[in-house]
């Protein structure tokens, strides 16, 4: 936690919150003597971040030095086995007698040795979307797309020059899904080619990923092998699902693929021996049930399956593996009560919690395996890289310096903890600005997650408390029902009541907050995004008790959503056969409630939003109107699900910290400039 402010600080400037430096992603080399990080800074506009790569001292002793700056920016930083730190860039190659423009054609992939000028490794038409390097060997793959009928990329690049030509951009779809948050799927289909980092070898197209363009592969350490996720539309939308191929890298030729109609099978990384292969297996849903995942290996000569957390209850994450050839020692993190600690699996079976507090990820294993690195962030803490003992337990990490110091923060950090009607043990972060007292108590906010399946648990830039505690404002962040991190019974008692357990979970915790003597009862406002803009509208219609509430990308109409949304397939299975199975639409749709909203509503919402769509946000502000309910709309026409730019995004904090202080303060209304 940042010191106590002596007077006002980045959170009291939007544009200097906006403008600190975000730490996205770490790289260790083979040898455990470098280790990167990706940081995001503004551009010199204001309007864009730009990612760059920094060198980061494993010591902690020296300052970070940074190695890449470009229009475009450089990101997914990774370690060739002979030290060559590779990345991603939409930058043009300079390069003599390279083709000019090739920035345009999209992302490519470059090396940087440790010392000299970075050079174009692979370029592929409409660009590279990930990569995997081999840990022992001179062997990379990386996904792009194939137009229907391109064998190859050369074939590819003549169909989209001849589409283009002809100024077509229709797309023929003949199974499902067509769109992925925020972009039409298609009608190139990702597949993963495989070549030598120096390109001497032929390239090799391992086979189609299916729809979805995650580009999510890895290599076996000594480049035999690849494995990749492939997307496999099921013969009705319901068998949709995810699988993982293992295929052989110098043929492409399929060896095993790990596929199920009850299971999605995705984050595939291979052992130290390449003898294994472990990956996430997630249960899907039903009607009745919910999720679950687990970390599951499997033995790449018998196929046999082994689950690796029988007994864990929560949701496993980040998966890394020991360097050393023979140990079976897997670290991964998972939500858990409020927190992301890191955990290690012993070949034994045994799993220990490393980490007392805060949220992790990007772990990098040392060669050794005696040492961890990985960015750690909390709700009161920026990312920043660290470093751990990958043997130790309930330890605080080490930080090393890099860029993105928040300074002081304009509060305290505490907790609320009660038991939910059903005795079911409940929890929240709480954020107080400093002066809150007995005498002096704050006005509160209350901020619903999105997921559901998700928790409060880490740094947002997004939803982030801080700026509204610099305004006066108490900012509680529950984690009510379908919450993640409390095991899988905290799923099963909201499981197919989106409306039911969850809101009861979330007025109890508010009950809990506002009886506290530094908090002002009287004066409380709510919101919340995706799930939690659904359960913004879901409380509209059940209380009054809040003094105005935002929406931001919510659920309106259940009904309408489930036909319009990228996952229509997911969200029917939640929900049931419209046609057969109305109960949970009708129980659960706010729309049905619409004549009841009383209280003062932003809406909020961006037109290249597919998960949510657009019009869920429009039809609840027309409602709002017909109602005759005091509401604004605040539409972003080139956003999608996120408000990610960052002129948008200081427009969106200064917009719902007017909107609150109009009617949880009582102050007049000030529009934001520029809309």
């Amino acid at each position: 936690m940042s010191a106590t402010p002596s007077g006002p600080t980045a959170f009291h400037d939007l544009s200097a919150f906006l403008a600190t430096p975000r730490v996205n992603s770490l790289a260790l080399s083979a040898d455990g003597s470098r280790l990167v990080a990706a940081v995001q800074t503004l551009n010199g506009e204001g309007t864009a971040y730009v990612s760059g790569l920094w060198e980061i001292d494993p010591t902690g002793e020296r300052a970070p030095q940074r190695l890449t700056r470009s229009a475009k920016g450089e990101s997914a930083p990774a370690f060739a086995a002979d030290g060559t730190l590779f990345f991603v860039s939409g930058r043009d190659n300079t390069d003599p007698g390279a083709e000019k423009g090739e920035g345009k054609d999209g992302a490519t992939l470059w090396a940087l040795p440790e010392r000299g000028e970075a050079r174009q490794i692979a370029r592929h038409p409409g660009g590279i979307s990930g990569y995997a390097l081999a840990a022992r060997a001179a062997t990379l793959a990386y996904s792009g797309g194939l137009l229907p009928g391109a064998a190859d990329a050369e074939a590819h690049a003549k169909l989209s020059k001849d589409r283009e030509d002809a100024k077509v951009t229709a797309i023929l779809y003949e199974a499902g899904p067509t769109r992925f948050w925020d972009h039409d799927l298609g009608p190139a289909e990702q597949h993963t080619f495989v070549r030598s980092v120096t390109g001497e070898a032929a390239t090799v197209d391992a086979g189609g990923q299916g729809s979805r363009d995650d580009g999510e592969s890895a290599l076996s350490p000594d480049g035999s092998r690849v494995a990749y996720t492939r997307f496999v539309n099921g013969t009705v939308p319901g068998l949709n699902r995810d699988a993982v191929v293992i295929a052989d890298a110098a043929t492409g030729e399929e060896i095993r693929v790990l596929e199920d109609a009850e299971y999605d099978y995705f984050g595939p990384v291979f052992s130290a021996d390449g003898r294994f292969l472990l990956c996430l297996r997630l249960l899907k849903l039903t009607y009745e049930t919910p999720y679950d995942e687990t970390l599951v290996r499997v033995d790449l000569e018998t196929g046999e399956e082994t689950d690796l957390l029988p007994g864990f209850d929560n949701w496993p994450a980040g998966i890394a593996v020991s360097p050393i050839e023979g140990d079976e020692t897997v670290w991964f993190t998972a939500d858990e009560l409020g927190h992301a600690p890191v955990f290690r699996r012993d070949p034994d079976g045994t799993v220990t919690r490393l980490t007392v507090s805060g949220a992790y990820s990007s772990l990098q294993v040392a060669p050794d395996a005696a040492t961890l690195y990985a960015l750690r962030t909390d709700i009161d803490a920026a990312p920043v890289p660290v470093r751990l003992d990958a043997a130790g337990a309930a330890q605080s990490p080490v930080a090393l310096k890099a860029p993105g110091d928040i300074g002081a923060l304009p509060g305290r950090l505490t907790e609320v903890r009660i038991d939910g009607d059903d005795g079911f043990p409940l929890r929240a972060w709480l954020a107080v600005p400093e002066e809150a007292s007995a005498d002096a108590p704050a006005p509160l906010l209350v901020f619903v997650h999105g997921g559901p399946q998700s928790s409060w648990n880490a740094w947002t830039w997004r939803w982030n408390p801080w700026p509204f505690v610099a305004r006066g404002y108490a900012v509680l962040l529950p984690d009510p029902a379908l919450s993640t991190g409390y095991g899988q019974r905290m799923h099963e008692r909201g499981w197919g009541q989106w409306g039911g357990q969850p809101y009861r979970d979330l007025m109890a915790l508010t009950d809990a907050t506002e009886a506290r003597p530094d908090i002002d009862e009287t004066r409380t406002g709510l919101a919340g995004g995706s799930y939690g803009g659904y359960m913004a509208n879901r409380v509209a219609t059940s209380t009054d008790r809040f003094k105005s509430i935002v929406s931001h990308a919510g659920l309106w109409d259940l009904r309408s959503f489930q036909g319009d949304t990228d996952g229509s397939w997911i969200f029917r299975q939640i929900f049931g056969d419209q046609l057969t199975q109305p109960e949970r639409y009708e129980a659960n749709s706010p729309v049905l409630g619409a004549e009841r909203v009383r209280t003062p509503m932003l809406v909020v919402h961006g037109a290249k939003d597919y998960r949510v769509p657009v019009g869920q946000g429009m039809a609840l502000f027309q409602d709002l109107q017909r109602f005759e309910v005091p509401a604004k709309f605040l539409y972003f026409p080139d956003e999608n699900h996120w408000v990610l730019k960052p002129n948008h995004s200081e427009l969106w904090y200064e917009t719902l910290l007017n909107f609150f202080d109009a009617h949880v303060l009582g102050k007049g209304w000030v529009r934001p400039g520029l809309v």
